[in-house]
């Protein structure tokens, strides 16, 4: 399989564990209090639907926060990991698992420190009935910070050498 196929199937795999993970925690979370409604397909994405009217400032706080507390803890999993899936022989996987660490580590904290606002609020809309948003754009500002460093001082690093291996 050429470079460019791995690299575009990596980046497909990333999307889809990015919308699995994210997403599956808003559904989890949902599921859990009682307010799943539906899931929505909008464009490219997933959104999951809630009955918001039954839900408390705390409870929607949370379940706008856990999509993202999720997507970073899988990305710190992923890196603290890295050592088992460089050693997997499949360039393939390798492929997938470092696209699927970039996403999980970037894809939350530049859209919530950042991009949010573009987009109607998204989760930042529930996680400010919780934190005050200034607060929370600084919290992901700092989780950007740090998985730049851990992105560039251990990630980047260890997938350049496993795929030189090959």
């Amino acid at each position: 399989m050429s470079k460019r196929t791995r690299q575009y199937l990596g980046l497909i795999v990333a999307i889809i564990s990015y919308y699995m993970i994210h997403e599956g925690a808003h559904l989890l979370y949902a599921m859990t209090i009682g307010v799943y409604k539906r899931i929505n397909m909008i464009g490219l994405g997933v959104q999951v639907d809630v009955f918001a009217e039954k839900m408390t400032d705390i409870q929607m706080g949370v379940f706008c926060i856990v999509g993202s507390v999720a997507t970073l803890i899988t990305g710190y999993i992923l890196v603290r990991i890295i050592d088992i899936l460089i050693k997997v022989p499949s360039d393939v996987f390798k492929a997938c698992m470092f696209y699927v660490t970039i996403i999980m580590l970037f894809v939350d904290p530049i859209y919530l420190c950042f991009l949010y606002s573009l987009f109607g609020g998204g989760d930042m809309n529930g996680i400010s009935l919780i934190i005050p948003e200034i607060a929370a754009r600084i919290q992901y500002g700092f989780f950007l910070a740090l998985n730049t460093v851990i992105f560039i001082k251990i990630v980047l690093p260890k997938y350049k050498i496993a795929f030189q291996q090959e």
